[in-house]
């Protein structure tokens, strides 16, 4: 049976083990499974757990720096990726995207503007929209922090051999794909 090292140097069952959450099989079925399959089925669903526990911690850490809430970072990376292909942000292009209303997306940009993380400039060939550009301030740390984050997510696949990155995909694609969402955000 997979255990955590808890505080203490006790070692504990895992959290995300169905031997300790589900023992009688009624949600989890262990069918056709040996104990070594399912400690690494436990093992995977652990370092997942990690993965997610470090990627929320660092964008909540980046969040806190810039003092900005997720729907701005969100807006704030969609901005830099536009500006990187060669195209122009606009407040319908953030709008759509984000999927908020255009005056949610008005006092987005208040506040990113006012904060000195956007500026709204005259669109060159719509007078009747404006382009949002990201500070060059705010592209700097930006890109050292969720820009860091993204290379090493990208080095870690580019690690794997085709074959890998192909389970890797369908795996999480399956985790992915539409079920009974229990609204508990598990």
């Amino acid at each position: 049976m997979v255990h955590e090292q808890g505080s203490g140097g006790s070692v504990e069952p895992s959290m995300l083990d169905p031997r300790v959450l589900d023992p009688g099989q009624e949600m989890v079925s262990r069918a056709g499974l040996a104990e070594h399959d399912v400690d690494q089925v436990v093992r995977l669903l652990e370092g997942l757990r990690r993965w997610r526990e470090t990627e929320r911690r660092a964008s909540e850490a980046s969040r806190r720096c810039m003092k900005l809430g997720e729907t701005d970072m969100r807006a704030l990376r969609f901005i830099i990726a536009l500006r990187n292909q060669g195209r122009l942000a606009t407040p319908g292009a953030i709008a759509a995207h984000l999927g908020i209303s255009s005056a949610s997306t008005t006092k987005l940009l208040d506040r990113l503007a006012e904060s000195d993380h956007v500026r709204r400039l005259p669109h060159p060939s719509d007078r009747r929209s404006v382009a949002v550009e990201v500070t060059e301030e705010t592209a700097r740390v930006t890109y050292e922090t969720v820009g860091r984050r993204h290379a090493h997510r990208f080095d870690a696949a580019a690690r794997l051999t085709s074959q890998e990155r192909e389970i890797v995909t369908r795996f999480l694609d399956d985790l992915a794909a539409p079920g009974e969402d229990t609204g508990d955000g598990s």
